[in-house]
């Protein structure tokens, strides 16, 4: 794919706003001060689940990466980093362990799967930046700190698209409410490169009033192997947070993917997942969350299906969960959720190594961070 025509046409785009850009850099009146330009951050996340009915293994089923092991104090995520910025530089570089990172970075390089995020970027004109390195997706509601998120786990939706990317963001403040971010990256939740192609990537965020946040976010490109026949996919994340009161917050997410189908077949396999949360803050430090879902993948594509023909089975998993949180501080994060799922065929392993239908999970945590 090349894309670096396409770099530059955005670069002269972003250049050609006001004369006083092109001079000496202005910069947003929101970012004039930066009284502390190096932080540092850490988190750690400790948790201990159990699931319904028990499985033959520790691990939980291979399509949740986060608090995946059950039946065992564990560490999901512990981190450290540091950042850096001033009104025209700023970069990050963060490490990382845990049951998420063996999980969810078991392809990459064992040099690279510890990075959380490491980043250098610089304002090139007035209220653009440019970064470069690896850094947070720019799809999805959820990150993947649990601390970030309204309920414990993540939904289906979260789990199976990117937590991480690698490559280059141009990020454009075209007003205080709208931010228009676009990205060139090795591929689909890739730090090192799979194949010979770029991945193509947007974000759109408008924050309508200060009780309603749209966002708008894409994806495409071809995420198979080097020696594989090219398979463009296109995926797209949409969600739209409300906030009517100080207490209560809602968010609706929807996703939606194609895929080449495999050589030798025609058209698109196509998945679509959504998912509704709400979060309700008792008090200063208790606070209560609860979502629904569902994932709907065709022939088995991104979640692969257990039939004894995936390619030619399609997955559906419905489920929901409930959270109960207690902060006895700032720092400090208790949590204690149930979750449920069913999928319309046996997909699910138990002790017995039958597959099941439906499955739960009770998962208890605390996470501190600074």
């Amino acid at each position: 794919m090349k894309f670096w025509p396409l770099l530059l046409g955005l670069l002269s785009l972003l250049s050609t706003g006001p004369a006083q850009a092109q001079t000496e850099i202005p910069v947003p009146d929101s970012v004039q001060a930066v009284p502390k330009p190096l932080t540092f951050y850490g988190f750690l996340d400790a948790y201990y689940g159990f699931d319904f009915p028990p499985p033959p293994t520790p691990d939980r089923p291979t399509f949740l990466y986060s608090h995946d092991r059950q039946n065992e104090f564990a560490v999901n995520n512990a981190l450290l980093g540091v950042r850096y910025q001033n009104v025209r530089v700023r970069g990050a570089f963060g490490l990382h362990a845990g049951t998420y990172v063996a999980a969810n970075y078991a392809a990459e390089d064992p040099v690279l799967k510890h990075i959380y995020e490491a980043y250098a970027g610089f304002r090139p004109f007035a209220r653009t930046w440019i970064d470069a390195g690896i850094f947070t997706s720019h799809l999805g509601f959820e990150s993947a700190l649990s601390k970030d998120n309204w309920t414990l786990s993540r939904s289906l939706m979260a789990e199976n698209s990117p937590y991480y990317e690698a490559g280059v963001r141009i990020t454009y403040e075209f007003a205080p409410q709208l931010t228009l971010t676009g990205l060139v990256l090795n591929g689909w939740q890739n730090i090192r490169e799979n194949n010979r192609s770029k991945a193509l990537g947007t974000q759109v965020q408008w924050q309508i009033t200060d009780k309603l946040l749209l966002n708008s976010s894409a994806f495409f490109g071809n995420e198979q192997p080097t020696d594989s026949v090219r398979r463009h996919r296109f995926f797209h994340d949409f969600y739209l947070r409300y906030t009517p009161t100080s207490e209560v917050s809602l968010a609706l997410v929807f996703d939606v993917g194609k895929q080449e189908k495999a050589p030798q077949r025609t058209g698109h396999d196509t998945w679509h997942t959504a998912a509704l949360l709400a979060r309700y803050q008792l008090s200063e430090a208790w606070a209560v969350g609860a979502r629904a879902e569902y994932y709907a993948a065709g022939h088995g594509v991104i979640i692969a299906s257990s039939a004894p023909a995936p390619t030619d089975s399609d997955v559906l998993v419905a489920g929901g969960s409930l959270n109960l949180d207690f902060a006895p501080s700032p720092q400090v994060l208790v949590r204690l959720e149930g979750r449920t799922l069913h999928a319309d065929e046996p997909t699910f392993s138990r002790a017995s190594k039958r597959l099941v239908s439906g499955y739960a999970n009770l998962t208890s945590s605390i996470a501190i961070s600074f």
